[in-house]
């Protein structure tokens, strides 16, 4: 446990660490240092990228976790990471090929519409497979029970070296061509890296070999890849769309503002670490109840802490984007949505965990198909017709479809349900600080107004969370503080 906790504890660290460089990055640097057709077209080369990484990686970053302790033959485990190993060859070579072969066609499909996409089309394949490496290298560290470095180069390392690169674009030293070289390069640079530690942590051993159960494995991978490529698709299509339709600027303002209320679904990522293994516990323990009790308060709970994201997001994001230059306040309006996205997510608790542990786990890949291809086809309708506010309104809609769905099916076939009466009172709490704080500013810069609105928003709402007994969870937490600073 000791060992556990140490890794817990520095992941959450350089997870924080790296949200934080990303925050920068995203809000201030990119915005002052980038022009928006080239910040845009960084977002659109790395959403682009995203989505093929998946299908790169041929699902061995899961594949790898789940089957390497299942090996008690140590030769059959040694033809098993020799699989995972060239596995992803088998979709990268023929991808690689293909692409050479067609280049012209998909640089003019690419760049149809963004003549400036051209000249980095290859940095999309580039990208991606240095992705898919690096999730492979880093799935290694992770059955040798050593998460920690592989972390801190996937949260921190790209977040810093973008960093300094947008700093030396600044200072001069490269241009805005450039910069996507080396930022291509830093991928690169990050895979090799983690290469060359996971062999230094423990070399694989190959036998050049398949495994006696590789048919196994591999459908395992290949569902695996179907649904990492739902869930990256539902995370990036949107803006591999907007270059598609709409000029390339428009991936810029739109990647600020999903960044913006992103915020909302971090303390979930946290929770959702504890839950899933006593969701785990309780559904082999048959323990209906205390089930029934844990999807209502882990749901209640998110919800309590979104709304508070919710207000300080919502409430200050006129001012947020006074401070940021240039056409990105275009954006708000999907700040509005995809916050609302997010927050209803959190409203959900930990019903992907009910299902992942029971009888109907496959039916998740059936929902995740359902919504990837409603998200596409919402997209194509409403992008052009209203842009990057139609790709936030059918990310929204997909998303509040896709939970309906998930929340319906787990009633229907267990008779569990999220909600409880503390749900509607925090919807009221939400309302009522927003409309009394919603309609004015203070008359000081942007800033100041920003961290006096949030004081007085933030603490109104969470008087309300402890006098209304919104949840259990936060008012026993702020009950133990009072407690421990009246103590002598």
């Amino acid at each position: 446990m000791g060992i556990i906790f140490r890794q817990t504890f520095k992941n959450t660290v350089n997870t924080y660490l790296g949200f934080a460089l990303g925050a920068i990055n995203t809000l201030f640097l990119y915005t002052h240092f980038l022009s928006e057709a080239y910040y845009g077209l960084v977002g659109y080369l790395l959403s682009t990228a995203n989505i093929l990484m998946p299908l790169f990686a041929f699902g061995v970053h899961n594949t790898m976790v789940k089957f390497f302790s299942s090996y008690s033959d140590e030769k059959q485990r040694r033809k098993f990471v020799f699989m995972m190993f060239v596995l992803p060859l088998v979709v990268m070579v023929p991808a690689g090929i293909l692409g050479a072969m067609g280049y012209t066609y998909i640089v003019a499909f690419l760049s149809e519409k963004n003549r400036i996409v051209e000249d980095y089309v290859w940095a999309i394949y580039l990208v991606a497979f240095a992705m898919a490496y690096f999730e492979v290298f880093f799935a290694w560290t992770k059955v040798q029970m050593n998460s920690t470095f592989g972390n801190f180069m996937k949260e921190v390392f790209p977040r810093a070296v973008v960093m300094v690169l947008l700093f030396v674009l600044y200072l001069g030293w490269i241009d805005a061509s450039e910069f996507i070289f080396w930022l291509a390069g830093m991928y690169l640079l990050r895979t090799a890296g983690m290469g060359v530690y996971a062999w230094k942590l423990k070399a694989p051993g190959f036998i050049p070999a398949f495994p006696e159960n590789a048919q196994t494995v591999w459908k395992y991978s290949a569902l695996i890849v179907l649904a990492g490529s739902i869930a990256v698709i539902l995370l990036d299509v949107d803006k591999f769309m907007i270059g598609q339709y709409e000029i390339i600027n428009n991936v810029a303002f739109y990647n600020v503002a999903v960044f913006i209320a992103m915020v909302i679904v971090v303390p979930s990522r946290a929770m959702h670490q504890i839950t899933y293994p006593v969701t785990a516990r309780l559904m082999n323990e048959g323990n209906r109840e205390e089930l029934r009790q844990l999807y209502r308060r882990s749901s209640l709970t998110l919800y309590v802490t979104g709304g508070l994201l919710f207000l300080l997001i919502t409430l200050n994001i006129e001012m947020l984007y006074r401070i940021i230059p240039g056409n990105y306040s275009e954006g708000i309006p999907v700040v509005y949505m995809i916050a609302a996205a997010k927050l209803a997510e959190n409203l959900i608790g930990n019903n992907n965990a009910i299902l992942f542990n029971s009888d109907y786990y496959r039916v998740i890949l059936f929902f995740g198909v359902f919504l990837a291809v409603l998200t596409v086809v919402l997209n194509m309708i409403f992008i052009p017709l209203w842009g990057i506010q139609g790709a936030a309104l059918a990310t929204l809609l997909a998303v509040l479809a896709y939970n309906a769905t998930k929340i319906c099916f787990v009633y229907f076939s267990m008779g569990l349900q999220p909600f409880s009466p503390g749900t509607w009172r925090t919807t009221g709490a939400v309302i009522l600080v927003w409309l009394v704080f919603g309609f004015w500013d203070f008359g000081f810069h942007p800033i100041v107004n920003i961290i006096l609105k949030s004081v007085l928003a933030g603490l109104s709402y969470l008087v309300l969370v402890y006098y209304w007994k919104l949840s259990e969870d936060i008012t026993g937490a702020v009950n133990g503080l009072i407690k421990k600073a009246r103590r002598p």
